[in-house]
């Protein structure tokens, strides 16, 4: 899995016709799933990005997680992650799992952020249009991929 993971003042999402989901304080967390992946993949990342340090302490250095500030995390699945722009000016999505294994990946990323003690987890809209809406803190902007954990 990917993930591309921004700590956000605000941060959210919306839908036309549906309610927008939206944290304060915190991290958005776009992510993607590959053909590889499983759910195993999806629980280290959740145990990654909970514990990541990317908080400032009160000396200012980056030494705290979500977990420790009560930040929250909006999560947004986003298959774009695994473009293949090496040939052309079209991106290749071949890469990307397709949405009846990647849905359920995403939902397991989603649950074990959870169960890592992430008190309140909202989401994007699976495989729609969403407007998102990101006011980086920092900024600070970390790139994971559990292929290179």
């Amino acid at each position: 899995m990917r993930a591309i993971i921004q700590r956000v003042c605000y941060g959210s999402v919306s839908v036309a016709g549906q309610s927008p989901q939206s944290i304060g304080a915190g991290l958005v967390v776009l992510v993607g799933a590959t053909h590889s992946d499983t759910s195993a993949e999806a629980a280290l990342l959740a145990r990654k990005i909970a514990h990541l340090r990317i908080f400032e302490d009160a000396a200012g250095k980056m030494n705290r997680s979500v977990l420790e500030v009560g930040g929250a995390v909006l999560v947004v699945p986003q298959f774009t992650l695994y473009a293949d722009c090496r040939r052309g000016r079209r991106p290749s999505f071949t890469e990307a799992a397709l949405p009846d294994q990647a849905r359920p990946l995403i939902e397991a990323f989603i649950t074990a952020l959870r169960a890592e003690g992430i008190a309140h987890v909202a989401n994007g809209f699976f495989g729609a249009h969403m407007l998102v809406q990101i006011h980086n803190d920092g900024p600070v902007t970390i790139i994971l991929d559990t292929a290179l954990l």
